[in-house]
C-alpha cells in the first residue's frame, strides 16, 4: 500500500495557515571553485542526489470522505525546474538585498498540489558568490525516513561523483484517482488495524482543534464587545502578518569557546546566554521595561541518545527542553551561569548527546536537525512558551556543492502562531551563524535585535580579560552552584 500520513505528520498540513506556514528554510551561501557555479551545474546535481529521497518526487493525496489519513503518491507530473529556481540579484548583491529577497520566499506557503519542496538559486552577489536557498515543509522531513535534500547536495571535497542514480531511471508509480483512494483506504482499514487506529486520531484531532478554535472566536467576540484584550500581546508575541523579516548575523565559533573556558559551561551555554544577552539589549533600545519582563521562556530543542537506534544513526530523538532566559538580569557572566544551570538537568541524565558526536553522525547536516527541531516545537505550541531557538552543531571542515565551497548557512526557522520571533544558531567551519526570523509588522526593527547579538557576545568575551566582573551581592551562592554543575560537559564543541 502506499504509505500513509501518520496522525501527528498530517497535523502539521491540517494546523497550516497563510499567516503561520509549516515550512522551514535555510541560507547557504557558496565561492565558486575554478569551474564556477550556475543554476544548469546545480539541476544536474539534484537530479542526480534526489534519488536518495524518494520522497521529493512524492505529493499529498488526500483520501474522499476522510475514511483513511493522506497518502504520500507519486508526482506523476514531477518537474525539476519547478521545484529549482533561478533568481538573481542586482550586481553587486548584498547580504541585505539576499534577506529582503528571502523574507518574501519564504512567506508564501508551499504549493500542496506538488511535492513540498523548493530551492532557489540566488546569482548577482558580491565577490561573485551564489547562494542556495532550501523551502521544506516541516512534514517532508522527520529526520528518520527522509532527510532534507540539501544534506544530500554537500561534498566533503570539491570533486563530486555522479552516482547515474538519477531521475532517468525513475519511474512514477500508476497514477491515483479517487476511486482507486477510497478503495484503498477500505482496504487497508481491515487489513491493517493501526490505520484504523490513526484515522481516528486524525479525526478526533481535527474535531478537538474546531472546538478550540470556536472557543477561541466566542471569546474573541465577547472580549471585543467588552473591552479587554483577548491575547497578551508582548514584544515578541501577537497575531501573526502574512509577511517576515529576516534577520541573519556571523560570529566566530572561538569567541564562543574563549567564554566557556573562562567561565564553565558548554558552547551551547554560551550562545544561550548570547541570545539572552542580545534580546534584552534589544529590548532596551526599545524603550521597553526590561524589568518588568524579567524572563523569557524558550524552547530549545535538544538531542538525547537512544538505545534502540544505532550509534551513527541521524535519527537520534529530540526532546523538547524549557529554557527561562534571564534577560532582566544585569551581568552577562549571571546570565551565562543561570543558562547553564538549567541545562544541568538535561546533562546529568546522561543522555545528552554531545556537540562533536553529533556533528560527526552519519548522514548528519544541520538543515535536517534544524526541521526535526521544528517539528519539537511545533507538537508543544499549546505550551506556555514564547520563543523557539534552535542550535544545530555543524561540521568543522568546509562542504561543497557542485564543486563551490559553502562560506555560510544560516537557519531560516519558521514562526509558529502567535510568536513573532524565532531563532536558529548553526555552527560550521569556525563560525557561528544565527538566523532570526520576525513577523514584519510585529517586529519592524528586527534588524537591530542582529546587531544585539553581536554585542551580547562582545560583552561576554569582554569578561573574560583582566579581572572577572564581581557577582552582584546576593547572587553569590547561586552562582557557584551553576558554575559547579557547569563543570560537567557533556555537551561541547
Amino acid at each position: 500500500m502506499s504509505e500513509r500520513l501518520r496522525a501527528h505528520d498530517l497535523a502539521f498540513l491540517t494546523e497550516e495557515t497563510a499567516s503561520a506556514p509549516r515550512h522551514n528554510a535555510t541560507i547557504e551561501v557558496f565561492r565558486p571553485g575554478p569551474e564556477g557555479f550556475s543554476y544548469d551545474r546545480l539541476l544536474d546535481l539534484v537530479e542526480d542526489r534526489i534519488a536518495f529521497v524518494p520522497r521529493y518526487r512524492q505529493r499529498v493525496r488526500f483520501v474522499p470522505g476522510r475514511l483513511a489519513n493522506p497518502v504520500w503518491v507519486d508526482d506523476a507530473d514531477f518537474d525539476l525546474g519547478y521545484h529549482v529556481r533561478r533568481s538573481a540579484l542586482p550586481r553587486p548583491g548584498s547580504l541585505d538585498q539576499l534577506r529582503e529577497l528571502v523574507a518574501r520566499i519564504v512567506s508564501r506557503p508551499l504549493d500542496r498540489q506538488r511535492p513540498l519542496w523548493e530551492i532557489y538559486v540566488v546569482e548577482g552577489l558580491a565577490d561573485a558568490q551564489v547562494a542556495l536557498l532550501y523551502k521544506t515543509h516541516q512534514v517532508l522531513v522527520d529526520g528518520l525516513e527522509t532527510v532534507d535534500l540539501g544534506q544530500m547536495l554537500l561534498d566533503s571535497g570539491p570533486e563530486h561523483t555522479v552516482t547515474d542514480e538519477g531521475q532517468d531511471s525513475w519511474r512514477p508509480g500508476p497514477p491515483s484517482t479517487p476511486a482507486s483512494l477510497v478503495l484503498a483506504a477500505i482496504r487497508d482499514t481491515i487489513v491493517h488495524p493501526v490505520v484504523a487506529v490513526d484515522t481516528t486520531r486524525s479525526v478526533v484531532s481535527g474535531a478537538l482543534r474546531t472546538v478550540e478554535e470556536a472557543r477561541h472566536g466566542v471569546s474573541r467576540v465577547v472580549n471585543a464587545i467588552s473591552g479587554r484584550q483577548v491575547d497578551r500581546v508582548t514584544p515578541i508575541s501577537g497575531p501573526l502578518s502574512f509577511q517576515r523579516r529576516i534577520v541573519v548575523a556571523d560570529t566566530p565559533l572561538e569567541s564562543y569557546r574563549t567564554v566557556r573556558e573562562a567561565h564553565g559551561g558548554t558552547v551551547n551555554d554560551v550562545i544561550l546566554a548570547t541570545v539572552a544577552g542580545g534580546l534584552r539589549g534589544w529590548l532596551m533600545t526599545r524603550g521597553a521595561p526590561v524589568g518588568g519582563l524579567r524572563q523569557i521562556r524558550a524552547l530549545v530543542p535538544v538531542s538525547v541518545l537512544d538505545d534502540d537506534l544505532a550509534p551513527t544513526s541521524l535519527g537520534s530523538p529530540v526532546d523538547a527542553h524549557f529554557v527561562d532566559l534571564p534577560i532582566g538580569e544585569q551581568s552577562p557572566v549571571v546570565r551565562l551561569h543561570q543558562v547553564s544551570y538549567s541545562f544541568q538537568v538535561h546533562k546529568d541524565t546522561g543522555r545528552a548527546v554531545g556537540a562533536g558526536r553529533l556533528a560527526q553522525m552519519a548522514g548528519f547536516a544541520p538543515a535536517t536537525f534544524h526541521a526535526v527541531a521544528a517539528r519539537v516545537a511545533a507538537a508543544e505550541v499549546r505550551r506556555a512558551f514564547q520563543l523557539t531557538i534552535t542550535n544545530v552543531p555543524g561540521p568543522q571542515t568546509p562542504l561543497f556543492a557542485a564543486g563551490a565551497q559553502m562560506v555560510a548557512s544560516y537557519p531560516v526557522p519558521a514562526l509558529l502562531p502567535g510568536h513573532a520571533l524565532a531563532i536558529g544558531v548553526t555552527s560550521y567551519d569556525g563560525k557561528v551563524f544565527y538566523g532570526v526570523t520576525a513577523d514584519r509588522d510585529l517586529v519592524p526593527d528586527a534588524d537591530v535585535l542582529g546587531q544585539c547579538l553581536v554585542e551580547a557576545l562582545d560583552e561576554l568575551v569582554d569578561t573574560t580579560t583582566g579581572e572577572r566582573r564581581r557577582v552582584p551581592r546576593g547572587r553569590r551562592a547561586k552562582t557557584r552552584r551553576t558554575t559547579k554543575a557547569g563543570s560537567t560537559r557533556s555537551v561541547r564543541e
